[in-house]
């Protein structure tokens, strides 16, 4: 690659796509993080309900791509994915944004969950797309015969990347927190939503001004279909096991096997481009494989999306109930707070490379100074302790509780308490979600790399729907005989949250647990 590089070690494509990105992130999350509020306060819905829709929807919209990134990965390029999912993911957000202009009709569920849904198409191939197409741009270390001095290389720039896509990632979602949940509060829910659909317009329109900049890798029908390879794997699997004592079929697997070894790694007589060479077809069993092979890691790392789910629900509904004010006149909206897991994330991750890795480098003795797996496993730690002192906060808060103020019937204990639950939060992401990044990109092969990216926002989408069965059964079995006094009452000086948040706390410590014994049982695809 001819282009100029960027002291860092990415290129021009790389820097836009990475601006893009934060240009969405800045319009979902002006939505997502204050939709818990509109929910209730707008919507007229109980606290559990709004907080089952929430992440029901986040829920869906982070699964999607699993589906989205198989067809993306057999049938089109990324090119076109992104561009015709950021289409209809701007037509979701303006849809949504008609919804909240007041007019005389009353504001209906089922039109706000049409756009709210349209919006997770739209997303569904749009993220796992433009991320894979990001890391495309990077020099194609990834075309060249492997070596250790290549492998080195290549994983230095791939971490940089993630790195630095996650900062993007975090900058476009602190202003999308802070700015339009004071916007939605103060100055209506109509404008609220129409700001970030105007940030996803203008993410599009500078797209298409880099068209002249970017490395596109056409996925060829020929080459092999990851979508399809799955699918004959797993009826390729069944058949095997009703014929498993049958000699012809095993002598049948026998001969794909030989066919598989004896595959050169190159064929230069049809394609003289290595990066082509690199897209060979991939086995219908070795796609199976690729995929459950990552499978134990990735239900471990469940609990950990759970948790993440709270800052958006029941942390915000907490903030609602305590003092909020600054000054006399200036109140902090409950879903602001959530700006600080971005905020600790922006000043810390620079921390990360510059004195983390160098002081840990002094006892592994490694020149990463951790593995990727050690990098997720200390985040979910981290993410344990956050949800213990959140628990400890909000039972310190259930006590205060009993003197409420009676003109603004907020709690007498000051929001900023809720601060360090916040901050424990970013900092097990800088970890736990940059390493996850990485490691669901570079342990499949460059022809399933949307479907990796798309591994890696599902643990999200299924911690999402966990969340919302969890929330399902503990209120069914914290009930008292129908009356509502639940663990998530809508009278928050009757909910018991802090309990809520021992049990996942708990839950997420046996995760981690099993999270740990996988890890040593696990081998690098480099490895193998």
């Amino acid at each position: 690659m001819t282009e100029e590089q960027i002291p860092m070690g990415l290129n021009k494509p790389c820097i836009l796509l990475i601006v893009i990105s934060g240009m969405e992130r800045f319009a979902f999350k002006g939505v997502a993080s204050n939709l818990v509020t509109y929910l209730t306060d707008v919507m007229n819905m109980s606290n559990s309900s709004a907080a089952k829709f929430v992440n029901s929807w986040v829920g869906f919209t982070s699964m999607l791509p699993l589906i989205v990134a198989t067809l993306a990965d057999s049938y089109w390029d990324r090119y076109t994915t992104i561009l015709a999912s950021s289409v209809l993911y701007a037509a979701g957000l303006l849809a949504l944004t008609s919804t909240a202009v007041p007019t005389n009709k009353t504001r209906s569920i089922s039109s706000l969950s049409w756009s709210l849904y349209m919006i997770s198409l739209g997303q569904g191939g749009y993220n796992p797309s433009l991320q894979a197409f990001g890391a495309d741009q990077l020099e194609n270390e990834d075309e060249l015969p492997r070596t250790n001095t290549t492998n080195d290389k290549s994983s230095d720039k791939k971490s940089v990347f993630f790195q630095c896509w996650y900062f993007g990632v975090c900058c476009g979602s602190l202003l999308g927190v802070s700015v339009m949940s004071y916007i939605q509060d103060n100055l209506g829910w109509g404008l609220g939503f129409a700001i970030p659909t105007l940030s996803m317009i203008a993410a599009i329109l500078m797209f298409l001004c880099g068209n002249r900049f970017y490395v596109r890798k056409q996925n060829r029908i020929a080459s092999g279909r990851s979508f399809e390879d799955i699918v004959q794997a797993i009826k390729a699997t069944v058949w095997k096991m009703i014929n498993g004592g049958i000699g012809v079929s095993r002598n049948e697997y026998a001969m794909v096997e030989l066919e598989l070894q004896e595959k050169p790694l190159c064929n230069q007589d049809d394609n003289p481009s290595f990066g082509e060479n690199r897209e060979e077809r991939i086995h219908p069993l070795q796609a199976a494989k690729i995929v459950l092979r990552l499978m134990p890691i990735w239900i471990t790392l469940l609990m950990f999306a759970v948790i993440f789910q709270q800052p958006a629900t029941f942390f915000t509904k907490q903030g609602m109930t305590m003092k909020r004010n600054i000054g006399s006149k200036f109140k902090i909206p409950p879903a602001a707070l959530q700006s600080s897991i971005t905020v600790s994330i922006i000043l810390l991750m620079p921390w990360y490379d510059r004195f983390f890795i160098p002081l840990v480098r002094v006892f592994t003795r490694d020149k990463k100074g951790i593995s990727v797996m050690q990098r997720m496993g200390i985040g979910m730690c981290l993410s344990v302790i956050a949800m213990v002192i959140a628990a400890i906060t909000e039972t310190k808060r259930l006590q205060i509780s009993q003197n409420v103020d009676v003109l603004t019937g907020d709690v007498q204990f000051s929001i900023f308490w809720l601060l360090p639950q916040y901050v424990l939060l970013g900092i097990s992401d800088i970890f736990t979600v940059v390493g996850m990044q990485e490691f669901f990109y570079s342990e499949v092969p460059v022809r399933m790399r949307t479907m990796g990216i798309a591994l890696y926002t599902s643990v999200f989408g299924v911690g999402s729907f966990l969340s919302a069965i969890l929330i399902s059964v503990v209120e069914y079995l914290t009930s008292s005989g129908g009356r509502g006094d639940n663990w998530f009452s809508d009278d928050m000086t009757k909910a018991r949250l802090d309990k809520y948040y021992w049990f996942l706390a708990f839950s997420s410590s046996v995760s981690l647990v099993a999270f740990v014994i996988f890890c040593k049982f696990f081998r690098d695809r480099d490895d193998k």
